[in-house]
């Protein structure tokens, strides 16, 4: 919400409060006056101004500047008409003017609509008012007159830095989901197009003949995608090579069972071990982890050889889910992950930890040359789904 809207409700409450302060104000010293209908009747026509124009100090889309001017014109009216109605004693000696305090509300006004230099403009027309009704300048009103600048002029500049906040923080938001975007689909364009290419390439280069010109030709695609992706400012698309991806499905159901998504991997060389009752998360979120799964074994058959063996195992920690993919191949050698970033090869970047970190959670690997690799995911769980799970 605006931080505006506050003020402009703020400002209503002043108005219909103030109008009643002015109104007593008038009751208790009604016999004072020189013309007091006269001032009776100008007080009716306030009261019925500021009823009938509270919708228009309601948001600054209403606020506008001919009312805004109309405004401060019964204000300055209610100033200037005081010594007409008012004994000329009750002026000198100090007395409040027929609006009173009233006639903040058109600065007030002024400063959250324009900022500090409208309400330094209308508290200076104000103020001259106020000489102008006294017939000289006194202590008392040039301490009046000098609140009431360094007040509205204050809420005016506040005004000012909430709105430049807000568009900054506005524009970061546009490019936080823009960048989320351009994320989702590198993952998207790594999980599918960019394996399909590698892998015609790789097989082209191994039938020879024709087909070998036809995996140089998928090569130089897949190197020009990557390039066009990055070029578009998100992060790099992934090359890790040769898997299909398990086929995930997306229902509408409240929860999806983790344990029996990651199932669908079990294979000859890969082994599931999860709890023996379902591991529920929301369906998204499920199908993110599950993916996520999938391009870390897309990394084992890849770089560890057809002959690792891969290990998923599920743990249900009730706040959060954890899961962990282990290996027994050679390991990552020291900086090639690093050197893969540079080359715009993010598999484990973008395809596992951007997906853990879109969820919430975190993706750490871990790996020893020569003794395997282990990627562990965390992922924290809704509060739907932990109600789901422990059945309250």
């Amino acid at each position: 919400m605006s931080v505006e809207q506050p003020l402009w409700r703020a400002l209503t409450w002043y108005r219909v409060l103030v109008l009643g302060y002015v109104l007593t104000g008038y009751s208790v010293a009604v016999a004072d006056y020189v013309h007091p209908v006269a001032a009776g009747v100008f007080l009716g026509l306030l009261a019925v101004w500021t009823l009938v124009t509270t919708p228009f100090v309601g948001s600054a889309a209403r606020c506008t500047k001919r009312f805004l001017l109309a405004d401060l014109g019964v204000a300055l009216t209610g100033i200037l008409l005081t010594p007409v109605v008012d004994s000329h004693a009750r002026v000198v000696a100090g007395q409040p003017t027929l609006v009173g305090i009233w006639s903040a509300g058109p600065v007030l006004a002024f400063a959250i609509k324009g900022g500090w230099r409208w309400a330094a403009a209308t508290s200076a027309i104000v103020g001259v008012s106020n000489v102008v009704e006294r017939g000289e300048v006194t202590q008392g009103n040039v301490h009046s007159i000098v609140l009431l600048f360094f007040i509205t002029t204050g809420i005016g500049y506040v005004v000012e830095v909430a709105r430049s906040s807000e568009r900054a923080l506005a524009r970061a938001l546009q490019i936080d989901a823009a960048t989320r975007e351009r994320e989702r689909l590198a993952r998207d364009i790594h999980d599918s197009v960019l394996q399909v290419l590698a892998m015609v390439q790789r097989r082209g280069g191994e039938i020879g003949g024709e087909a070998a010109e036809l995996g140089r030709l998928a090569g130089e695609q897949e190197v020009a995608l990557r390039a066009l992706v990055s070029s578009a400012s998100a992060p790099p698309p992934r090359d890790e090579r040769g898997a299909e991806a398990v086929e995930v499905p997306c229902g509408e159901e409240e929860s999806t069972d983790l344990a029996a998504l990651l199932g669908r991997y079990t294979g000859a060389r890969v082994t599931v071990s999860a709890p023996a009752g379902p591991v529920p998360l929301e369906p998204y979120a499920a199908r993110q982890v599950a993916a996520a799964v999938g391009a870390a074994l897309d990394n084992v058959r890849t770089h560890a050889g057809g002959q690792a063996h891969a290990w998923i195992l599920v743990e249900d920690e009730g706040g959060e889910v954890l899961v962990s993919v282990r290996d027994d191949g050679p390991g990552i050698p020291v900086g090639r992950l690093a050197a893969a970033e540079r080359e715009g090869r993010l598999g484990v970047a973008q395809s596992i930890r951007g997906r853990l970190r879109d969820l919430g959670g975190t993706a750490e690997l871990v790996s020893v040359p020569g003794q395997g690799t282990e990627v562990e995911l965390r992922i924290p769980r809704t509060r739907r789904t932990t109600d789901e799970r422990t059945g309250r």
